[in-house]
């Protein structure tokens, strides 16, 4: 069995809690959510935990929250399907600061009319922030979901912006 270390970041009124797999993120939970949303993960791909404090995640997301520095942390890519894992590769190019919709996504992994399911996956990414999905945004230009909610993703948007001059 794979152990878990499961750490709580809390920075600015945003509480964060992170799951780590030989100092591999596997996980990152919603905003102000409860350990427990770690615990599911976890039990959810039969793996166990141990709560672990760890400096380095903490020095990089306040990095990422206070200096406009861009998360680029390991992460793990052994959970979701490999269409999963192609999507979330995929959002992991859109540049800081900027957002690309749904659709294309769908055309930048070769698969222009599988914008439903880059959705789907999208909505499926277990690691907020680190695999960027809140700069994924309807053609409309609408927000759409977010697994940490609407309004955190206008945050992160934000943020982003405030930090970052879009390239050309």
């Amino acid at each position: 069995m794979v152990n878990v270390q499961m750490t709580e970041i809390v920075m600015d009124k945003v509480q964060l809690w992170i799951g780590l797999c030989e100092d591999v993120i596997v996980f990152v939970g919603s905003p102000n959510g409860s350990k427990e949303e770690v615990h599911q993960f976890i039990k959810n791909a039969h793996l166990e935990t141990i709560l672990m404090p760890t400096d380095v995640l903490k020095q990089a997301f306040t990095a990422y929250f206070e200096e406009g520095v861009p998360l680029t942390l390991s992460y793990s890519d052994i959970f979701g399907t490999s269409f999963q894992q192609k999507v979330w590769q995929a959002v992991r190019t859109i540049p800081y600061g900027e957002t690309r919709s749904y659709s294309d996504l769908a055309r930048a992994i070769g698969m222009p009319s599988a914008v439903r399911a880059v959705a789907s996956a999208v909505a499926r990414n277990p690691l907020l922030l680190v695999v960027p999905c809140h700069r994924v945004i309807q053609k409309s230009g609408k927000l759409g979901n977010y697994r940490g909610g609407a309004t955190w993703k206008q945050s992160l948007l934000k943020l982003e912006k405030s930090f970052h001059e879009p390239t050309v």
